[in-house]
């Protein structure tokens, strides 16, 4: 297979090649927002009501990996950019098996999340207006972000840039506030001290290790903007800037929140599970009309996280196409947009909205147990990938390292070993268990489809 199928494409002239219509502030911002994912408002308060403060230690663990797989995926994603990202790199390292089993199975991961955050942001809407159908509300944001996915890519990249700028406001003023109250300077507030930090590890081991596999997966949406990086105008400089900035980003927002609200808020209070932990934090403080506000923002992070993830799956089915791992007619592009590659993921994900309605304790919770370990897979194509082509570019291209994987090989031997204990810690607690079996038939089906894909064209 030619080399240059993974290589990227080059800048279309006729609209039937990906345009590189994004623009370096739309690549900062969406790097910059993709920290900020509903998973962070939404799914943390059950990770802090399991392990209490000592949810501070597990996002500061599980973030060390995620930053050593951004670095991995920036150091290929720089050298060789690629609509295609983590697939085009693995099929490149390891074969095109294993760039057909990332590529779909987190196309799966992609279009089904879309469902589901689509379903979230229709249940805060339905909530300010009692009475409307939430199936109405979902197909209306399909509509809408299947919409500006399929105009210009241009389009994707100002909602989200738009989109972070409110989220990353939200969360600094959070901090802020948070901050001040803690220190005991903001106006009509008690400082807490450190009294809610004395039961550190409050369920001991093991409410840590269910704390840690939250805080994991809150992490999922990182990789959009290496994706979204072969698009822009400068896709080097573009990936370099991302990568080298994740470090803070990942501090502040993720680890410094975490800490920020279990100092303000007992960690067993059941506002962090019923109201979510920020709405809780801001409650303490007696911040009025604070509830809603937040509502505001976990919406619009649900939308912004929909429109990443139809941008993002149409991206994978054209790159996956365009290696020739794929039906055809999803890579047509025009206008400098896979339009055809963009409906069938808003379809797939609207199915799963369905799906949840019609066949909610079957065929959805089926759905949902087999995407359950898909981002952890995806790392590890990263990881193996990054082993073998950082080898091939310090011998046969060494200019183009422009990101470089810090304290290479170690760091990537520890990154996989982390994953590893990741796997063994999911397959000791019975509700991720099945995930982890889940997704491991999926992804076991769809390495043999393409091993016996890649044998059928070795043979042609």
């Amino acid at each position: 297979m030619p080399s240059s199928t993974t290589t990227g494409t080059p800048p279309s002239t006729d609209g039937t090649s990906l345009s590189h219509g994004l623009k370096q502030r739309h690549l900062s911002m969406i790097a910059l927002g993709g920290v900020i994912g509903a998973g962070l408002f939404v799914g943390s308060g059950a990770g802090i009501a399991a392990a209490g403060p000592s949810i501070v230690v597990a996002y500061a663990l599980s973030g060390v990996l995620v930053m050593l797989v951004m670095r991995m995926l920036g150091e290929m994603s720089a050298a060789y950019p690629s609509s295609g990202s983590f697939s085009a790199h693995a099929e490149r390292a390891i074969g095109p098996w294993a760039g057909f089993t990332a590529g779909w199975s987190f196309w799966v991961l992609l279009c089904t999340a879309v469902g589901l955050e689509g379903i979230g942001a229709a249940k805060i809407v339905s909530g300010w207006l009692p009475g409307t159908p939430e199936w109405a509300w979902v197909a209306l944001f399909m509509v809408v972000f299947c919409g500006t996915n399929l105009a210009a890519v241009k389009n994707f990249g100002e909602f989200e840039f738009w989109f972070a700028a409110l989220k990353v406001g939200a969360i600094t003023l959070f901090l802020v506030l948070g901050v001040l109250a803690i220190l005991g300077i903001l106006p009509g507030t008690d400082s807490p001290g450190a009294s809610h930090l004395t039961d550190f590890l409050p369920n001991g081991g093991e409410g840590l290790v269910i704390g840690l596999l939250a805080s994991v997966f809150a992490y999922g949406g990182l990789e959009t903007v290496t994706i979204a990086a072969a698009e822009s105008e400068n896709p080097v400089k573009g990936v370099a800037t991302a990568v080298r900035t994740a470090m803070w980003r990942i501090a502040l927002f993720y680890i410094g929140s975490m800490a920020v609200i279990v100092t303000l808020v007992p960690w067993d209070s059941q506002a962090v599970v019923d109201k979510g932990p920020y709405v809780a934090a801001l409650d303490e403080l007696g911040i009025p009309g604070a509830g809603q506000l937040m509502n505001v923002v976990v919406l619009v992070a649900l939308l912004s996280a929909m429109n990443a993830n139809i941008y993002g799956a149409s991206r994978i089915a054209y790159s996956l196409v365009e290696r020739g791992q794929g039906p055809k007619g999803l890579g047509r592009v025009s206008g400098g947009v896979p339009r055809i590659a963009v409906l069938a993921s808003s379809v797939f994900g609207f199915l799963c909205v369905l799906l949840s309605y019609w066949r909610p304790d079957d065929v959805f919770a089926w759905l949902l147990n087999m995407i359950g370990a898909v981002i952890l897979a995806v790392w590890i194509f990263i990881a193996v990938s990054q082993l073998r082509l950082r080898r091939r570019l310090e011998r046969e291209a060494p200019e183009k390292l422009a990101v470089r994987m810090w304290a290479f090989p170690w760091l990537t031997w520890v990154a996989l070993a982390g994953m590893a204990a990741v796997f063994v810690l999911m397959a000791r607690e019975p509700d991720t268990r099945v995930q982890l079996y889940s997704t491991g038939g999926m992804i076991l089906v769809l390495a043999a489809v393409g091993y016996g894909w890649q044998k059928a064209r070795a043979k042609q």
